[in-house]
């Protein structure tokens, strides 16, 4: 793999979807125990990092790929969901209200990928796409070990909040937003 710059990325195909739901698991056991108790871990594997397939047949999620290895995902929705767990609701019903979300992010940690652009490339492949279909906004639920990324990228904390998973654990997260940069902006 490359030590500059992120390795290739592609939209997602519907057989990426065992390896994207690992690398998700994987990356929420590896990114939450700084940030979250043992029951949250363990609950954030299974309902945090959950993939909507959805978002696979939409053509709204993306993989990063280095010698044959998935690295990296992440993705949006056009359904105003803040995030992919299995309980979450729709909060609106379509793009009428002009904000898109930034769903479902993982990254592997053991191939070396922290550090070098793929989250952001993510983002900016997730702010093209929605500023094609004219969202004006990007809004999501960050959890804690994500928060830095998506600030970094120009989101704003709009106010933390516990989230009840289906098994009855507790998490916090921080509901996010930023605008969606006009074109060569």
């Amino acid at each position: 793999m490359s030590r500059l710059g992120p390795p290739p990325q592609r939209l997602a195909v519907v057989a990426d979807a065992p390896r994207i739901q690992e690398l998700m698991r994987q990356s929420a056991l590896d990114l939450f125990p700084s940030f979250y108790d043992d029951r949250q871990v363990a609950s954030g594997a299974i309902h945090i990092a959950h993939l909507d397939m959805r978002l696979i047949e939409d053509g709204t999620y993306f993989v990063h790929e280095a010698d044959g290895e998935l690295v990296a995902c992440g993705g949006w929705s056009r359904r105003a969901k803040l995030y992919t767990a299995p309980a979450q609701q729709t909060m609106t019903s379509d793009c009428s209200t002009r904000r898109a979300s930034p769903l479902a992010f993982g990254r592997c940690s053991s191939v070396g990928t922290g550090r070098r652009g793929i989250g952001r490339a993510i983002l900016e492949a997730c702010e093209r796409a929605a500023r094609s279909e004219g969202f004006q906004d990007l809004v999501l639920m960050a959890t804690l070990p994500g928060e830095p990324l998506y600030r970094a990228f120009g989101f704003r904390e709009v106010e933390r909040v516990d989230i009840r998973m289906p098994d009855g654990v507790t998490t916090s997260g921080v509901l996010m937003e930023r605008p969606i940069t006009p074109e060569g902006g």
